[in-house]
């Protein structure tokens, strides 16, 4: 049975209006730093390594390596974490070009390192305009977490 994502973490993603508690648990995702406007060419080169690297690792079966573990699912959604770096905080208004953010796609419980590296080989192989060593693998937990839709 496939993951998806939209109906077994709705907590997560998909938000209610009221104010929701939940014990985050540790979470594998591919992230990207960086720094700018997000309609900038960088911004769009950013996902665009993020979503190749995330559908590497989900197709890997159609291309004749099935990881240990693997399971069906759908790929999950972007997510980001932004800040202003010190010039933009000293700014009397919202200069986008200041921003300072972090993108990441979540990755399912069997992917590891080695398969993270495995993706970014592939890839590198095929879009080679593509930063890849700019992307980590991380493995992270929010604990105890209160989630609302704003």
């Amino acid at each position: 049975m496939k993951y998806e994502w939209r109906k077994k973490d709705k907590e997560i993603y998909l938000p209610k209006n009221t104010p929701t508690i939940y014990n985050d648990t540790e979470k594998k995702y591919i992230t990207i730093e960086g720094v700018g406007h997000p309609d900038s060419d960088q911004f769009r080169i950013n996902i665009e390594l993020l979503y190749a690297l995330s559908y590497s690792i989900r197709m890997m079966p159609k291309s004749g390596y099935t990881p240990d573990g693997y399971y069906e699912y759908t790929v999950f959604p972007l997510e980001g974490i932004w800040d202003l770096d010190e010039e933009g905080r000293r700014l009397d208004y919202l200069d986008k070009n200041h921003f300072v953010y972090q993108l990441m796609i979540r990755q399912p419980d069997f992917v590891m390192e080695e398969l993270f590296e495995k993706a970014v080989e592939s890839v590198r192989l095929k879009k080679k305009h593509l930063p890849v060593d700019m992307a980590r693998f991380v493995q992270a937990s929010d604990d105890l977490c209160v989630q609302m839709m704003h």
